[in-house]
């Protein structure tokens, strides 16, 4: 996925099928100048950690 598709799903009111390995994740804020997202899993909401948008991506 890239930077921008990562912010218009961020900025989306609709909950989009994302996954970061495999795990399916919500994207809580994207900085689109270093490529990178903050996600959590739907399975562990007080886990967040940052990853590159590449690692992401959209079903």
């Amino acid at each position: 996925m890239n930077a921008q598709r990562a912010q218009e799903i961020s900025a989306s009111p609709i909950m989009a099928n994302v996954t970061c390995q495999g795990e399916r994740i919500y994207i809580e804020h994207v900085d689109e100048q270093n490529g990178t997202a903050t996600i959590h899993s739907l399975d562990n909401p007080n886990n967040k950690q940052s990853v590159p948008v590449s690692n992401l991506t959209e079903h």
